[in-house]
């Protein structure tokens, strides 16, 4: 039987090595802390890339260190593991950017002639994105953004993992590998992190006790009654999802008991870890300014939305207030054209399973990849319908696009000005992404970085 292909995992103290080894092995071995240098020894674990066995190697933080010291000699095992490695995890710290640090190791990494993937940890929120496009500088191309700490990304980084192992089914490319079941079995391996937000007595509770089919949650007619994110665990149509009831967001003006203070920072939190969040509004009273805070708070943090229009079966015309609604929300969440919105009456579970089918298919929007092929064709004939403007006399031209990372879908253009195409064009590109490629209601992350096809004249990772 052939020795299993060893992946190693290398890169700066603390930027969460060890955290990944343990997600991916599915165990705790590695000991996990803020404290850097915890790793000293390389440790070894098996991991499963859907079903190909590979061994896994974490290894000590890439220090600069004096020669005869703990560190030199903690470096000279990661070096060792580099040298028997079939491929390398480079991990960096996204929160905190790219560090001349992180160039240094880099060029190691790179002369070792193995097969990189850059994998930028940390990219939870937004806090990471700028760190997550700064890898590009690397030179090893698309990085992959994950959070190991709260399992996103994995999928995709299985997919690339197996491409560059050569492991991925048949003759697939690495845009088609990056598209494969690996992404989709990973992330089904997993509870749906599904987020109930709203106002106050919105009806969020009687919501996921309808889900649920039992009170498991307090409800009535005093607002306030939740007061933190209290998940349930449930199966829908084959697939595990995990429910946040959420206390009601107020503005910060009327909240005033400190209790409520807490609930509505842990429901702001349980945003921002959530993969889908469900807005519910009350029919009776319409959207109301705070609705629309808490949708623009959800897009912000990229995560997948669907509104719930609750106590449907009490509105009075209906016709006229779903119209009215869905101007509002095109003007305001013009973010997200094509947000699903689902009539439910939460008490007695009326559109309970078509909320739930628009959060699957919500899910499924955010976590789509477009091959790098489709988007290119796609690009040249966005811009031969309507070519960019010229600015100060000069053209700006865009060469070449990918997609580095899903959830939500992000984009990345590379042009000769950046700084000089207008915002109008490049909405209406991303309008024309979503519309080409049926991305609605879900966040499009659309960035413009200067330079040439980055990948045109290299060939693998390595």
């Amino acid at each position: 039987m052939p020795s299993k292909q060893v992946v190693a995992i290398v890169g700066r103290p603390n930027v969460g090595k060890s955290t990944l080894f343990n997600r991916l092995t599915g165990k705790r071995a590695a000991l996990v802390s803020d404290m850097p240098g915890l790793t000293r020894d390389r440790r070894e674990g098996e991991a499963l890339l859907l079903d190909h066995p590979v061994l896994l190697v974490d290894t000590a933080g890439l220090e600069e260190a004096k020669r005869g010291s703990i560190v030199q000699r903690m470096r000279q095992q990661s070096e060792a593991a580099l040298r028997e490695a079939d491929l390398v995890l480079f991990v960096i710290d996204a929160r905190e950017g790219v560090t001349p640090a992180d160039h240094v190791f880099a060029r190691m990494v790179r002369a070792s002639g193995r097969p990189i993937i850059v994998v930028a940890n940390k990219c939870e929120g937004r806090a990471g994105e700028e760190g997550f496009y700064a890898a590009f500088e690397l030179g090893f191309g698309d990085p992959v953004a994950i959070s190991a700490e709260h399992g996103e990304g994995l999928g995709e980084l299985v997919a690339e993992m197996m491409t560059a192992l050569g492991l991925a089914a048949g003759a697939m490319d690495e845009d088609d590998a990056k598209a494969s079941k690996a992404n989709a079995e990973l992330a089904i391996d997993r509870p749906i992190r599904v987020a109930i937000v709203g106002r106050p007595n919105a009806g969020k509770s009687t919501l996921v006790n309808a889900l649920l089919g039992e009170e498991r949650m307090i409800t009535g007619p005093e607002p306030g009654l939740t007061r933190d994110a209290v998940p349930s665990d449930l199966e829908w149509s084959g697939r595990r999802v995990r429910l946040y009831d959420t206390a009601g967001l107020r503005r910060k003006a009327k909240v005033t008991e400190l209790a409520e203070k807490l609930g509505a920072s842990d429901a702001i939190r349980a945003i921002r870890f959530a993969e889908v969040v469900v807005l519910m509004i009350d029919a009776e009273r319409l959207i109301e300014h705070q609705d629309l805070t808490i949708g623009d708070l959800v897009t912000q943090e990229g995560r997948a939305l669907v509104i719930a229009i609750n106590k449907w079966d009490l509105a009075e015309d209906k016709q006229k207030t779903l119209k009215e609604l869905r101007a509002t929300l095109a003007e305001r969440l013009s973010q997200v054209p094509g947000v699903a919105l689902v009539n439910i009456s939460a008490l007695s579970g009326r559109g309970v399973n078509r909320l739930m089918e628009a959060v699957l298919e919500a899910y499924d929007i955010w976590n789509r990849r477009v091959p790098t092929a489709s988007l290119n064709r796609w690009l040249q004939e966005a811009l031969a319908r309507h070519s960019p403007p010229a600015v100060a006399g000069r053209s700006v031209k865009l060469r070449f696009m990918t997609q580095p990372s899903a959830r939500p879908p992000t984009f990345v253009a590379f042009c000769s000005r950046p700084e000089g195409l207008p915002k109008s064009y490049v909405r209406y590109l991303t309008n024309s992404l979503r519309q080409t490629f049926d991305l609605p209601g879900v966040p499009i992350r659309f960035n413009l970085r200067k330079g040439e096809n980055p990948f045109a004249k290299r060939k693998g990772r390595g």
